[in-house]
């Protein structure tokens, strides 16, 4: 399980990260425990308390996510990528503060590498594949267009723009999109989310060499 955003730096005071609070993936780590099942949490920086009893890796940039991400997916039945990864980070990393007075008008950006893209090009069979998109427009199809490229199971849609559904509430409503289709979930709290989300993985059928 990953949540929580990835912070880039650029200099020792600044970094590139996104709005993410981490609420959801928290949820879902706990719901999955309080199921039975054994979680490693691996999260990136977050206001949240460290949830008990769950293994919980901390990390700050994408490049950390990535590794703690491919060595535990080794193991794992079900990979879920709620995090928020950063899509880019500064090309060049300044050693020293930049100031405002010799601050270059433009930054440089290059890609981060894309997990949820990379476990499903190389999953090994039976591992079940979970991964969020955070939409401002055209959710359904853009959850099925990321259920494609990344060959994932499950693709969990989240509207950004929502006042109820986007950053930092408590409360959501998600399409869940597979290869069967699509559902809308209803507007509900962070928790019950997790627990339709987990209802539905449970509907999903088995990759070959595993099952629930």
């Amino acid at each position: 399980m990953t949540a929580g955003p990835t912070r880039e730096p650029l200099d020792p005071a600044r970094f590139l990260s996104n709005r993410s609070s981490g609420k959801m993936g928290y949820a879902l780590a706990k719901t999955a425990a309080r199921r039975g099942a054994e979680v490693v949490l691996i999260s990136g920086p977050v206001a949240l308390s460290e949830p008990a009893g769950i293994n919980t890796i901390h990390v700050t940039t994408a490049a950390e996510m990535r590794e703690q991400v491919l060595e535990h997916a080794r193991d794992a039945d079900i990979v879920v990528k709620a995090a928020a990864v950063a899509d880019f980070k500064p090309k060049k990393y300044r050693e020293q503060k930049i100031k405002k007075s010799s601050a270059e008008p433009l930054i440089e950006l290059e890609q981060n590498p894309d997990i949820l893209a990379e476990l499903g090009g190389t999953r090994r069979p039976g591992l079940l594949l979970v991964g969020f998109a955070a939409e401002s427009r055209n959710h359904e199809q853009e959850g099925l267009n990321k259920l494609r490229r990344k060959n994932a199971d499950l693709i969990v849609v989240n509207d950004i723009l929502g006042a109820a559904t986007g950053f930092d509430v408590e409360t959501n409503q998600v399409i869940l999109v597979d290869r069967s289709g699509s559902r809308q979930l209803p507007l509900l709290s962070k928790v019950e989310t997790a627990n339709r989300i987990w209802d539905h993985v449970l509907t999903l059928p088995s990759p070959p060499g595993r099952s629930l």
